[in-house]
């Protein structure tokens, strides 16, 4: 499996963007799907999730309400939609992928079992 992000940034306060995912050599049925994000020197931080059914999905307490994370199975590809964007969004966002064994209802928010990770792309709020 690999994963590549794209569509990071400078966007201004307020304004919106959308991160893509594009994952190859992969089975959707097989993984589930996450961003996270993390700004150095500090934690990484779970954004968003998409189990590997597609029905099920999370999001951070610091992001609920104004994102949206789906998927486009034809082009291999998961989403995450940011709206309203604040200077504290600034940070490098991961895509990453963990292997489902049990339910295909399963995502979480946490890093610890994640097996893929992509490399990242950069997004800044600033004015």
């Amino acid at each position: 499996v690999q994963l590549v992000e794209s569509g990071g940034g400078l966007v201004q306060p307020g304004g919106s963007l959308q991160l893509s995912c594009v994952a190859s050599e992969f089975s959707w049925d097989l993984y589930a799907i996450g961003w996270f994000r993390q700004v150095p020197g500090k934690e990484r931080e779970g954004v968003s999730c998409i189990s590997s059914s597609g029905e099920i999905t999370y999001y951070g307490d610091s992001v609920q309400g104004r994102s949206t994370i789906s998927r486009d199975l034809a082009k291999n590809t998961v989403y995450l939609q940011m709206r309203n964007l604040g200077p504290e969004d600034t940070a490098v966002y991961y895509c990453a992928a963990e292997r489902i064994y049990n339910s295909p209802y399963y995502c979480t928010l946490r890093d610890r079992g994640i097996d893929v990770w992509g490399k990242g792309t950069s997004v800044t709020v600033s004015s």
